[in-house]
């Protein structure tokens, strides 16, 4: 940055780093949930992946294929994806601007607390004390 570039205020800093904390945090639970849903539709039949024809290595990456595209076309994972990506990209635009030690850790934290209360919204998980607190009877030597 130029020396004569003022640096913007700090709530821009505070705000960045929620969003990015949101965007990570929040979606996580809610693309698990999308991604090991039991009420999803059957998929059609795909002829390339069961023809014997077909080469071991190409029935791996057209199953792969296939799945991406599956989880993709439904709008309860793609939606939390795209939201997700969106805070990728603000994180490498803080990053380009914010002190890195400082990005890193906020953000992961953030992050961190958002998934708690994402999958305490999405699946009733509530977090334990354990999780949370270290003991303070264990020593560090």
């Amino acid at each position: 940055m130029d020396s004569h570039t003022p640096s913007p205020p700090i709530w821009r800093w505070v705000l960045g780093f929620l969003a990015v904390g949101a965007c990570w945090g929040l979606t996580t639970p809610f693309m698990r949930r999308a991604a090991i849903a039991r009420d999803h539709k059957p998929q059609p039949a795909r002829p390339a992946l069961t023809d014997p024809k077909t080469s071991w290595l190409n029935r791996k990456i057209l199953g792969i294929v296939y799945a991406v595209y599956d989880l993709l076309k439904n709008p309860a994972y793609a939606v939390p994806l795209l939201l997700n990506v969106t805070g990728s990209v603000w994180f490498f635009l803080l990053i380009g601007q914010a002190e890195l030690s400082l990005t890193v850790p906020i953000t992961n934290a953030l992050a961190f607390l958002f998934t708690v209360l994402g999958e305490w919204y999405a699946e009733g998980k509530v977090i334990t004390r354990g999780t949370y607190m270290v003991n303070p009877l264990i020593s560090y030597r």
